[in-house]
């Protein structure tokens, strides 16, 4: 089910050492009946769309046909959405990109957005991926955002954490 691959070792990606989840290990009716929310920042367009996109795709591949999206301002706004989205689904991702830039602007919205989803998610039981992405440039951020040319789709992983939990936990209702 979860397995880990060996990158470059010299690589500055987050992704190294990161498991790979294969929701086709888990039966369609496992996660095709899930109800998945979508909750994503507008900042940054370009890294949003794919953000975006790569989570759509995540969940069209565990056969989810239909998540709800709903769009916010800016990724301080995710724990909000998430906290208000968290009680009719079973699970929710939230996904954001904060660039940093030359005040501590971008440590507050970090700090901010890292800890209230954590609330979300301990609080009501209900798994948030967390594709936030929380760069130093904007070529970070177009990297990870499964754009052509980029190394990493996070808004995929970060579905794909919340539903692989999502369907864990179920044992436990």
């Amino acid at each position: 089910m979860y397995t880990t691959t060996e990158q470059n070792k010299d690589s500055q990606m987050s992704g190294h050492g990161a498991p790979q989840i294969d929701l086709s290990t888990f039966k369609p009716e496992e996660t095709s009946r899930l109800k998945l929310a979508i909750v994503a920042a507008s900042w940054h367009t370009q890294i949003m769309d794919g953000l975006l996109d790569g989570a759509l795709r995540a969940a069209k591949d565990a056969g989810i046909s239909e998540p709800t999206v709903l769009r916010v301002p800016g990724t301080f706004e995710l724990p909000v959405a998430a906290a208000r989205l968290a009680p009719h689904f079973d699970a929710v991702v939230a996904l954001g990109v904060v660039i940093r830039g030359g005040t501590p602007h971008f440590e507050y919205v970090c700090e901010a957005a890292t800890l209230g989803l954590t609330e979300v998610s301990v609080r009501t039981g209900i798994p948030v991926g967390f594709g936030v992405l929380t760069c130093d440039t904007e070529q970070q951020g177009i990297d990870r955002a499964g754009l052509p040319g980029s190394t990493e789709d996070k808004g995929h992983e970060a579905v794909t954490a919340a539903l692989a939990t999502a369907v864990t936990l179920k044992q436990f209702s």
